[in-house]
């Protein structure tokens, strides 16, 4: 995993008009020439430019709006509340100016209306700046935050292409019928001379021409203005150049006879490639957001008010303004606002659209609860801990958002191609129009034409361009729905080769916390021993605490108690004496052990348990065996794996005994024990260092260095956050089955992408040289303009379609969300 990315801040902006891979790629060339940016990947099919580097947001906007493109801005009106010293707003305003994302502040009386760049500006932000002068905002109206800008910009394609393509597909519709009136027998309803006819196709399609295929022209001249070209300068130049030839037909028809041409015209050809492709991309944009839904499902969790007691009165909010430390109230039914930890009250939550675990579960005081997740039951009231953009959904939604803009290096290939695809095809239509307008038989220059605009129609940049970025947003946001988190494009295409994972032992295979397995003597001396531990803070003490009170247990009153360093608890309770401790600690205090006794202490020891003994006024009266017991679920995940072909290895920093009684009952056969925290990445190295591409999984702060090392980093959701801030990827629910799902979500994706590169590919390299006319010497073929419009207008549609194939997904092992 590359850390060094990860030291510099990557700034991610929105990009309106990038039509095809050439215009991203022209992006994405322009901003790696500054000096400032260390990496920069634009994604096409989200619209939007990841920049890493020291780069300000104003010079990477410069940049982007010097090639002719535009980085959309959001305008939200605030009421501006003061503190009374404050004299004016005029600090506040020069402040909210100097916001990194902010373009124009304008302010009106107490209202300031601000206009940013969505995704570098929040609310929590410009509260932050200005709290330091006693200003505060609040929305008069609902705000554009989290709303999906490459989604609004499809919307607004979408609505462009359905006027122009339904009157155009009329009007072309109708040319049809002109060109085929004579065969049709329609001259005995309305006899039509040839050039009458030819005038009126020309009628028909001029506003086609110029009003439907307006959407390519523009951007063919905008880009064109910027000493570029892309698709649009193909379909352009191609369109125009079959409207033109058919118009000098028309109004010079000699000049073309004294050459030997026959004198037909092809408006319906210059119309009919507009329609299709404009149709084509009509189905493409509704494809592509079908792409983005894992997201805006995720958007959608929150609600859009919060109810609060405030100063004894309970009121419901919007949302944005819920803050950390508010009382929040949630009846039956509803939907958790954000982040916070129960005081009152108790339920059943359903956490399944975030963590993927199906099963509802209890929550009580003490315990959190997480925002967008479903209350089940019972009413609770609980304190605010994160809002906002802090919240954990709003960091999986970022996160999504950040996985679903990387780009793997399988994309770069088809990156490098892009580039010159452009001006390598209209150099190759230029060398066809010359060929055959020298060498072709006659009407040679009818040919020339034809084939000319066969070429620069069906050549299709946008298949290159789309074919890695919609299997990646739909491979993140199928993760995303089974509880996967990936960072990056790195990450899942890296863990469809792994061949071995790395399991940390404590809280990935085990529950990472001390549990009572055993109990040899009665409850009533249970209870004296769980009364004993009481004051005690040990992990071993509250675990017996607990095992008491599941037993449901009274638990009787301490009258004194004593600490003994290393060797347990002396406790008067009732007054009868106890001793909860070591073998040592009895041995000292003249307590005999029988050989029964030895003989179960000894086996607890060989199946790697902590064993403790219970003495009361002298006398043993039970032994409590401690165990980090194992995940139900971590057997099931090792055989997913196996089943996978993976490897399967076991590092932990417990002794060897432990290690392998944990092993045995998960069935792993490959074991690392006894290993210090900061040798763990040693180990990942070795691993690596004899051939293997290897996975981590772990959970705490120990393990933040083994994940960074390996190929990829799999951290538990229930663990640290230095683990997954470490981890290319993360299991929200913590459930280590998701590491099998993961994988064969990686291979699924991997499949895709190559399938969607290998068509975009094949596509070019077969049917260039098809609408060239290289198979007419041999076999007579050539192919119509407006067959080469089809086909141009289905590739980029085909390649979105298998993209959202991977929306059924399913693993071939029994999904984690279904056994849980």
């Amino acid at each position: 995993m590359d850390t060094r990315a990860a030291c510099q801040p990557t700034l991610t902006l929105p990009v309106s008009g990038m039509k095809c891979a050439s215009c991203s790629g022209r992006v994405e060339r322009c901003l790696k020439t500054i000096p400032e940016v260390s990496e920069a990947a634009v994604n096409l099919a989200m619209a939007q430019v990841a920049i890493t580097g020291s780069v300000t947001v104003d010079g990477v906007v410069a940049a982007v709006e010097q090639l002719g493109f535009r980085v959309p801005t959001s305008t939200e009106t605030f009421l501006l509340a003061t503190d009374p010293t404050l004299q004016d707003s005029s600090g506040v305003v020069a402040v909210l100016h100097g916001v990194p994302g902010v373009r124009r502040v304008e302010a009106t009386g107490d209202t300031l209306t601000i206009t940013y760049i969505p995704g570098t500006v929040t609310l929590e932000k410009l509260q932050h700046v200005i709290a330091p002068l006693g200003g505060h905002l609040k929305r008069t109206q609902g705000g554009a935050e989290g709303v999906d800008w490459a989604q609004a910009e499809r919307d607004e394609d979408y609505r462009a292409i359905q006027i122009r393509l339904w009157p155009g597909s009329i009007l072309v519709g109708a040319t049809l019928v002109l060109v085929h009136w004579d065969m049709w027998g329609l001259n005995h309803v309305m006899a039509l001379s040839k050039t009458t006819n030819q005038w009126l196709q020309f009628l028909l399609t001029l506003p086609v021409q110029f009003w439907s295929g307006w959407l390519f022209h523009a951007n063919a001249l905008a880009t064109a203005r910027h000493g570029s070209t892309n698709m649009h300068s193909l379909v352009s130049l191609g369109t125009f150049s079959a409207f033109i030839y058919s118009l000098m037909v028309l109004l010079i028809p000699d000049f073309f006879i004294a050459k030997g041409v026959a004198a037909e015209v092809y408006f319906e050809t210059s119309g009919s490639i507009i329609v299709l492709i404009l149709f084509g991309r009509f189905l493409e944009v509704r494809a592509k957001g079908q792409t983005s839904m894992a997201i805006r499902a995720l958007m959608e969790l929150a609600p859009k008010v919060a109810r609060v007691a405030r100063d004894g009165i309970e009121q419901d909010i919007p949302l944005h303004e819920v803050v950390v430390g508010d009382r929040v109230i949630v009846r039956p039914g509803e939907k958790v606002p954000v982040d916070g930890i129960i005081l009152q009250g108790r339920s059943t939550l359903d956490e399944s659209m975030l963590t993927g675990e199906s099963l509802p579960v209890s929550r009580g005081v003490g315990d959190s609860v997480t925002g967008g997740t479903l209350n089940k039951t019972g009413a609770f009231t609980f304190e605010a801990s994160r809002v906002g953009q802090e919240t954990a959904l709003a960091r999986i939604v970022a996160m999504v958002r950040q996985a679903q803009g990387a780009k793997p290096p399988i994309a770069r290939l088809a990156d490098q191609i892009a580039a010159i695809f452009v001006p390598a095809v209209l150099g190759i239509a230029a060398l066809t129009f010359c060929a055959w307008w020298l060498f072709g038989p006659e009407p040679s220059l009818t040919y020339a034409l034809l084939n000319f605009v066969s070429v620069l129609i069906i050549a299709c940049p946008c298949a290159l361009g789309l074919a890695t970025p919609t299997s990646i947003m739909v491979g993140t946001g199928k993760g995303a729905e089974n509880g996967i988190l990936v960072k990056g494009g790195d990450a899942l295409e890296t863990a469809h080769k792994l061949d071995v994972v790395v399991f940390d032992k404590t809280g990935t295979l085990t529950q990472g916390q001390p549990m009572v397995t055993d109990w040899t003597g009665n409850a009533r001396h249970l209870a004296l021993v769980a009364a004993a531990e009481h004051h005690s803070e040990h992990p071993i003490a509250q675990a017996i605490i607990a095992f008491a009170r599941d037993q449901k247990l009274d638990l009787p009153t301490v009258d004194s108690f004593e600490a003994l360093a290393g060797l347990g608890v002396w406790a008067k309770v009732q007054h009868r004496e106890v001793l909860v401790g070591t073998r040592r600690l009895l041995e000292q205090r003249a307590i005999p052990l029988t050989t029964a006794t030895l003989a179960t202490l000894e086996s607890f020891a060989e199946a790697g348990k902590t064993v403790m003994l219970a003495a009361v006024d002298g006398s043993v009266v039970g032994i409590i065996a401690v165990a980090d017991v194992v995940k139900p679920e971590s057997a099931d995940a090792v055989a997913r794996l196996r089943a996978l072909g993976v490897e399967v290895v076991m590092l932990t920093g417990d002794n060897r005994r432990t290690a392998e009684t944990i092993a045995r009952e998960v069935g792993i056969t490959q074991i690392v024990a006894e290993v210090l925290p900061e040798h763990k990445s040693q180990e990942i190295i070795r691993l690596q260092q004899s051939g293997y591409t290897v996975a981590m999984v772990g959970d705490g702060i120990n393990d933040a260095p083994a994940l960074a090392q390996a190929d990829v980093g799999v951290a538990l959701g229930t663990g640290t956050d230095v683990a997954m801030e470490s981890a290319d990827m993360t299991l929200i629910s913590g459930d280590p089955r998701g590491v099998a799902v993961a994988i064969e979500l990686s291979r699924a994706t991997m499949r895709n992408i190559r399938q969607n590169l290998f068509w975009a590919f094949a596509y070019n390299i077969i049917l260039i040289p098809l609408a060239a006319g290289v198979w007419f010497p041999l076999l007579g073929i050539l192919l119509s303009p407006i067959i080469a419009a089809a086909a141009m207008a289905l590739s980029s549609v085909t390649v979105v379609t298998n993209a959202l194939r991977l929306r059924h997904f399913k693993p071939s092992v029994v999904s984690v969300q279904a056994s849980s």
